[in-house]
This record gives C-alpha cells, structure tokens and sequence, in this order.
C-alpha cells in the first residue's frame, strides 16, 4: 500500500511537470511572435529594379520601416521567370524575416512550364495577401512604322518568324501574353526573353527586337512621352491610367485577357500569428489614400485581400495559364 502512495505521487509529480513545461513553451512561442519583428526585414523581388514587382516592394518598405522601427531591405534576384528568387524564399526560415513579392509567373504559369523544379510554387510558400494587378501592354519600336495592332497582324502575316517579341522572362505573364497573343492572332513571332524591363526596353528602343510585352505601370511614363508605340492594352476593359489605349480584345482578339497581378508570400509554415499580421500591415499601407493614388496613377489597381482568396485566386490562375502552356507546347528545364 505505502509503494503504491508513493508509486501514485511521483506519477502526479511527472505530470505537473510536463504540463508545466507545455504550458512554459507555449508562453515563449507566444512572447516570440508577439514580439515580432526583432531584426531586419527583407523582401525579395524576383526581377530586376524598377518594374511594378520592385515598385510595389518599395512602397512596402518605406511605410513598415517608419511604422516597425527595423530595416526593411528590398533584395533584386532575377532569373528563370522568377525561379532564382523565389527559391531562395522557399528555402529560408519561416520567421517572418524573408518575404517574397509573389507574380503570376512563379505561382500560376512556372509549375507547368518548367519540368523540374527545385521548389513548389504552391505547397512551399504561406500566402499573405494579394497587393495589386496592372495590365500588359503591347508596345513596338517607333520605327516598325505600325500604328495599330491590324498593321502590326498584317506585318507578321507577311514576314513570318522575323519580328520579335521581348519579355522580362520565360514563363512570366508577359511572355505568356505574347504567347496567346501568337495564338489568337495566327502568327509566327519569335521570344526574346530578357532579365527584367532594365535590359529588354533598351533592345526596344534601339531596334534590336520588334515589339515588346510590358506592364502598363513601368511602360506608362514612355508611351505619354512618345518614346514608344502602344497598340494595346491586355485586360478586357481599358486602365483608367490610360483610357485612350483600346484592349486588344477590342481591336479583334475577342477574349484576349492577360492581368500580371502581384502578392506578398512567405516560406510554407509561417505562424498563423505572423502570417495574420502580415496581413494587417499591407492592408493599412496599400489602403493609405495617398499610397493608393499613386499606384493608381501609376497603372497599378491594389487590392488587398485574404489570404484564402489569394490561394483560389493562384488555383485558378494555374489552370487557366496551364491550358496557355500546354497549348503553347513550350517546356523548360531549371
């Protein structure tokens, strides 16, 4: 009976101690994310400076550095549609430190055109919110000496597989635009797939490629200086930051829609408490009137949103530009 007290006391006292602990990690999980962010921030952008990608990244940095009291560097990695980048995202620590500006391209087009990757563009990032959409738009060299997207049809009709198209990368939303644009049009052009807007607008400008697939917000500044010839907006409706441009689809290529849309990711795995807050701070900063109006005036719509609509909004962008691929029978490897 004694050895059976004493039996039944140490048992007690083992349990006590273990819910002690539990209870002890829980508070230290819970003071760690409370007290998040400790060190610098950074976020990744998978394209060269001063596309929307990059433009979208800064504005973030320059609101939570006033507002968080650490650094927040903004990081360039381009290469391979965004691949390089997002994989180095992928693999960090999912502490909230490491941030990606997540494209169409790398979570809805590059799982289907590439054969082997080193990551999964769904299953290793934690959504956090979608931030904004602009249009693509298509513009030539001045000295293509085409005025509208009929005369540029024609052009390529009559010169099969000499005209050029540039984008900022394989598998971005930019080269499946020229993609679809190949197919719904009925011509032969050939991909010329550059780093990011810094090295493919001057090969425009100069002449060395015949036309060129851009976002509307880093192209905008260029076509209302004369710089270049716009033909054609990608979305089915004309932006508000350029109403005179017509859609493509309106110009002939009826259904023709093709949006680069942009948002905030994370490593797979972040705590629901960080991943929540990420999502408090880019709602408070792209919800800020003035913020709004200039990415407005810039042609980039933002729109903050769930974390659970960005992840249907990724499912079914995947499909549909799955189908493009597909069709388009481009494959590549990493």
């Amino acid at each position: 009976m004694q050895f059976s007290r004493v039996l039944l006391r140490c048992l007690l006292v083992l349990i006590l101690w273990a819910f002690g602990l539990a209870v002890n990690a829980q508070g230290i999980s819970s003071k760690n994310n409370s007290a998040w962010p400790k060190q610098a921030i950074r976020i990744v952008v998978t394209f060269t400076p001063g596309g929307a990608p990059d433009i979208l990244a800064r504005v973030l940095a320059e609101s939570w550095q006033q507002t968080l009291g650490v650094p927040v560097l903004v990081e360039n990695r381009p290469g391979y549609g965004g691949n390089i980048g997002a994989e180095v995202v992928a693999k960090s620590d999912p502490d909230g430190y490491t941030l990606l500006i997540g494209t169409v391209g790398i979570h809805a087009i590059n799982g289907a055109l590439y054969e082997k990757m080193s990551f999964d563009p769904v299953k290793d990032f934690t959504p956090i919110s979608f931030l904004a959409s602009t249009p693509n738009v298509l513009v030539v060299n001045k000295k293509l000496g085409v005025n509208n997207l009929h005369e540029l049809i024609e052009l390529a009709k009559a010169k099969p597989n000499e005209l050029t198209f540039g984008s900022s990368g394989v598998g971005t939303s930019l080269h499946m635009s020229g993609e679809l644009f190949k197919e719904m049009a009925g011509i032969q052009i050939r991909h010329i797939p550059y780093k990011g807007r810094a090295q493919s607008l001057p090969d425009l400008l100069s002449g060395r490629i015949s036309m060129l697939f851009d976002n509307l917000s880093s192209s905008l500044a260029l076509i209302k200086a004369g710089e270049v010839q716009s033909l054609g907006v990608t979305t089915l409706k004309r932006s508000p930051a350029a109403p005179e441009i017509p859609t493509l689809a309106e110009q002939g290529l009826t259904g023709f829609e093709a949006v680069s849309w942009f948002s905030l990711m994370a490593p797979a795995n972040l705590p629901p408490s960080i991943q929540k807050r990420l999502n408090q701070m880019v709602r408070q900063t792209l919800s800020n009137p003035e913020v709004k109006a200039r990415l407005l005036a810039g042609g980039l719509d933002p729109a903050p949103g769930s974390s659970r609509d960005l992840s249907r909004l990724i499912a079914a962008e995947a499909n549909k530009w799955g189908r493009v691929v597909k069709q388009s029978g481009a494959k590549l490897e990493q």
